[in-house]
């Protein structure tokens, strides 16, 4: 049986405990998740490479599953423009069913296999992308099937499972398990399953952005100032590079229409 569908033995009387002991129990189980993700460093490094050099050579990354998995990469993937100034097709996620299962759960869509190769196809996949597939089980046929489809073409296959020695792994160049075993409740890997994989995709977005010159420092040098508190970020962050105080900020960063790198550039060039 698969780890991930595995009863826990140290959740067995969650439905006796007090909240509070519920509430331990659950925090206690979640450390479990940075032991994985410490085992599975080297993977997730060699991905994120594989990423960088993707990104710098004009190529895209995909994130692809299904259910809870699915929606983790779509998320993931939205938030990139935002922080580090990317176009959106740069990353982007696509989950079995489309934008409805976004918001409503269709666990069926996980076994189509002909339909993520019909998604990856319609998103504009070509050779020398990069193609992440996400499954806690690790076992999902249209997350497979995708990889599979990914490495056909040419493009990298990245997966992500939370179970050793499974179908995706089989079907990838680089296998990411994050092993983070039996759940508080028996299956729902939405649970450690999925944190783990929310913080793997954090690692492989923001990792292969800081390879690729989007941060300068630990600072979002791409930043866009769309409201009133990232527009007091940009003025901080030209304020931290350049040494200088928040008026004289504000003026070179309206002489150069609020661009963090121009500003930085042109004022160092005087």
């Amino acid at each position: 049986m698969l780890k991930t569908e595995m009863r826990n033995p140290n959740t067995m009387g969650i439905d006796k405990m007090e909240t509070a002991d519920i509430i331990r129990t659950i925090n206690e189980e979640n450390r479990r998740v940075t032991e994985a993700l410490e085992a599975a460093v080297e993977d997730i490094a060699r991905a994120t490479d594989a990423i960088t050099h993707s990104i710098c050579n004009g190529g895209r990354v995909f994130y692809i599953g299904a259910g809870t998995s699915g929606r983790l990469g779509v998320c993931d993937a939205a938030e990139c423009p935002p922080t580090f100034g990317v176009s959106p097709e740069l990353f982007t996620g696509i989950i079995a069913g489309g934008a409805r299962c976004m918001f409503s759960a269709a666990e069926g869509e996980e076994d189509d296999p002909l339909q993520s190769v019909k998604d990856l196809d319609a998103a504009g996949l070509k050779s020398g992308d990069v193609v992440v597939g996400i499954s806690a089980s690790g076992s999902a046929a249209y997350v497979v099937a995708a990889l599979q489809h990914a490495k056909e073409i040419g493009a990298v296959a990245v997966s992500i499972a939370n179970n050793p020695n499974t179908p995706t792994a089989a079907a990838a160049d680089i296998a990411i398990c994050a092993d983070t075993g039996p759940e508080v409740i028996t299956g729902s890997t939405r649970m450690k399953a999925g944190t783990a994989q929310k913080i793997i995709l954090n690692m492989l977005s923001t990792a292969s952005m800081i390879k690729s010159g989007h941060v300068y420092e630990n600072l979002m040098i791409n930043l866009k100032p769309s409201n009133k508190k990232l527009r007091q970020r940009v003025i901080r962050i030209v304020t931290e590079i350049l040494k200088c105080d928040a008026d004289t900020a504000v003026k070179l960063l309206e002489a150069n229409e609020w661009n963090i790198r121009r500003t930085v550039t042109a004022a160092k060039a005087e």
